[in-house]
C-alpha cells in the first residue's frame, strides 16, 4: 500500500498548518483507522492496490472477519489511541455472507454516536462504507474524501498521548 508522509515542507502558513519543528511548517495529516470485513473491505482495498490507486498514507487498516464483529469500545479506543476518524468498510446487507452483520455494525455505530458527542467528538468522524470485493476505486475514494472531511474537522481532542 502506496504511504505518503506525514509532514510535508510549505513555505507560507497553511490552512493546515499545525505547529513548527525547526523552520519547516508542518502539516496536519489526519490518522485514520478503517476497519475492513474479510468478505468486503479487504478485498476491495486489495483491488485498489492492483490498480495502483494512491491511497492516503496515514490509514492503519483492521482486517476483521466480519464488521459485525467490531465492538463498540473498539471503535472509541481508536479514537483513545490518536485515530482523527474511523471508517468501516463492510458488505452490502444483501451480500453478508454472516447475514445480518451489516445490521449489527449499523447498531454499534448508533450506540457510539451518542458517547462521540458526549466526549466531544464530531459524528461524521465515525463513518460506514457498504463495498463489494470488486469496489477498489471506491475504497480509494472513500478514503480520500474522509481524509480531505478531516482535515476540515480539525485534530482529534480525545486523543490520550
Amino acid at each position: 500500500m502506496p504511504r505518503w508522509d506525514c509532514k510535508k515542507k510549505i513555505g507560507r502558513q497553511g490552512d493546515g498548518e499545525i505547529g513548527r519543528k525547526g523552520d519547516i511548517m508542518t502539516e496536519f495529516v489526519p490518522k485514520i483507522v478503517a476497519f475492513c470485513c474479510d468478505q468486503s473491505g479487504y478485498p476491495a482495498m486489495g483491488m485498489a492496490g492492483t490498480l495502483k490507486l494512491e491511497l492516503p498514507g496515514n490509514v492503519q487498516i483492521v482486517r476483521v472477519p466480519c464488521a459485525g464483529r467490531i465492538e463498540t469500545i473498539y471503535l472509541l479506543k481508536a479514537f483513545e489511541k490518536g485515530a482523527e476518524g474511523v471508517l468501516i468498510f463492510c458488505c452490502y446487507g444483501e451480500n453478508c455472507q454472516s447475514l445480518r452483520g451489516d445490521l449489527r455494525v449499523k447498531s454499534r455505530l448508533s450506540y457510539a454516536y451518542p458517547m462521540l458527542e458526549e466526549i466531544g467528538l464530531e459524528k461524521e468522524r465515525l463513518e460506514i462504507c457498504h463495498l463489494a470485493t470488486n469496489c477498489g476505486v471506491k475504497f480509494a475514494e472513500t478514503l480520500q474524501q474522509k481524509l480531505e472531511a478531516l482535515k476540515k474537522l480539525g485534530p482529534n481532542p480525545a486523543k490520550i498521548l
